[in-house]
């Protein structure tokens, strides 16, 4: 009775200009799993993934490079404010981007941000100094705003059932990014010296050893573009006319679980709702310890033997990296979706957390060992890690959007957007420093951990 009630106000407020109304009504008149939604979905969260993390492979030996730091051990230190900048300049515009995307469209942002990927990534890639690889840096996150939207037009687009795997495509395709983008960067930098028989020192990959993964990103972006270009808007350009269609949507759209928790925070603010709240804390500090772990992994496994690092070369990095890649999309597509079901996101974040603190505490006695025993051990740890990570991140993504109603999770997907770009722009810059002034990194980061796992005890 409410699916026909539903259905009546739509066809009331229908607009056929209004390309909002097209997606509903596609929705409803759609059959079949949606393949072709998700793929876009997926490439559009990948192609700003990419860019974040691609550099950190390579990020030492382009400081070294550049020559601003004047002892070896400061390396790490210039480092962090390289890795920052991008995080830096998403937080200062995420909030502006999610208002263009209310007034103007989710479309528009999304084709921006992935433009951005194109030219600024392109730049950074031929940076010729230590400034202007900060500026390129920061240039690019501060134009790539999509993040928010894409969730926003991720549970527009996709019929109520298929709602739980949209948001699961995002962290997916998150974790995934920030992983295949260093395999990237450690495969693809200095092509002239890992690959001589391709590439010649006197070409420009020789001249800027550094270009080539930022070309092969930028390459996959403007593809992406061109993708982006033929999906359609789903904001609504008209005010509906009956509030009534708002309640009868949102009861076919959220689930019973969704309208409890609704119910009880709906008529407060946002910033009064701590389900929603405390959700944002942990996946704030979870984006913090991530962003530092995945810099500091980099700079130790780059960092020579005698400073208690693997002495790995940017390939051998990427080899790491591509194997962690892997693992999680089988994870992803084949454990966590049973694990959820069966557990709870609540309990799969905490159970993360505590395993991802077993991990990390092996961390400094893996560098005691060597050869064959190295490589499989750090691998493992690897896999294990971005595993944990992004499956507690994904349960934090659900417990965010079930804590409100569907008309505000817009604006609570803007909020947590805003300080999780905050708190990523703090964690290079802090890694880079404890990197290079302490040789304790991996237990500050389990207590970093620790404290993860205690908030989430409190998250309802």
């Amino acid at each position: 009775m409410a699916e026909e009630y539903a259905e009546c106000l739509l066809e009331k407020n229908f607009h056929e200009d209004c390309s909002g109304c097209k997606v509903d009504q596609m929705k409803r008149l759609r059959r079949g799993f949606p393949f072709w939604e998700l793929f876009t979905v997926w490439i559009i969260v990948l192609c700003t993934a990419l860019p974040i993390s691609s550099l950190f492979p390579f990020l030492y030996f382009m400081i070294d490079d550049f020559n601003i730091a004047k002892k070896e051990e400061d390396i790490g230190f210039y480092a962090g404010f390289v890795g920052c900048s991008f995080m830096l300049g998403r937080a200062f515009t995420s909030v502006a981007w999610g208002l263009v995307a209310d007034r103007y469209g989710r479309k528009p942002v999304i084709l921006i941000g992935t433009a951005s990927v194109v030219v600024f990534n392109t730049l950074f890639g031929l940076s010729l100094n230590f400034w202007m690889a900060i500026i390129t840096r920061f240039c690019l996150g501060s134009f790539n705003g999509l993040l928010g939207p894409i969730k926003a037009y991720a549970m527009e687009i996709f019929r109520d059932e298929y709602q739980g795997l949209a948001l699961s495509a995002v962290s997916t395709a998150w974790g995934i990014g920030l992983i295949i983008g260093p395999a990237i960067g450690g495969f693809l930098a200095q092509p002239a010296k890992q690959y001589p028989s391709l590439f010649s020192q006197d070409s420009i990959f020789g001249k800027f050893p550094f270009f080539l993964p930022c070309l092969a990103i930028s390459v996959f972006a403007f593809l992406v573009t061109i993708v982006s270009s033929r999906i359609p808007e789903t904001l609504h350009n008209h005010k509906f006319n009956d509030d009534e269609s708002y309640d009868a949507l949102k009861d076919l759209s959220d689930d019973p679980e969704s309208n409890k928790v609704a119910e009880r925070n709906g008529k407060s603010s946002l910033l009064n709702n701590w389900p929603l709240i405390s959700s944002i804390i942990v996946y704030c500090v979870f984006s913090l310890h991530d962003m530092a772990y995945t810099e500091i992994f980099s700079l130790w496994a780059n960092s020579p033997r005698k400073y208690g690092g693997l002495g790995y070369s940017t390939a051998d990095v990427g080899s790491v990296l591509a194997f962690s890649g892997f693992g999680l999309l089988i994870f992803q597509l084949s454990l966590y979706s049973y694990a959820e079901r069966l557990l709870g996101p609540i309990i799969v974040t905490r159970i993360s957390g505590s395993l991802a603190m077993v991990v990390l505490s092996c961390y400094p006695l893996i560098a005691k060992l060597s050869g064959l025993a190295l490589t499989v051990t750090v691998t493992s740890a690897s896999v294990a890690k971005s595993v944990l990570g992004t499956s507690a991140i994904t349960g934090l993504f659900i417990l965010q959007n079930k804590a409100v109603r569907q008309d505000q999770r817009g604006a609570a997907n803007g909020i947590a957007m805003t300080a999780m770009s905050l708190f990523k722009a703090i964690g290079p810059a802090a890694a880079g420093i404890m990197y290079a002034t302490s040789s304790t990194s991996f237990f500050t980061l389990n207590m970093l951990q620790h404290f993860v796992i205690k908030q989430t005890t409190r998250t309802t």
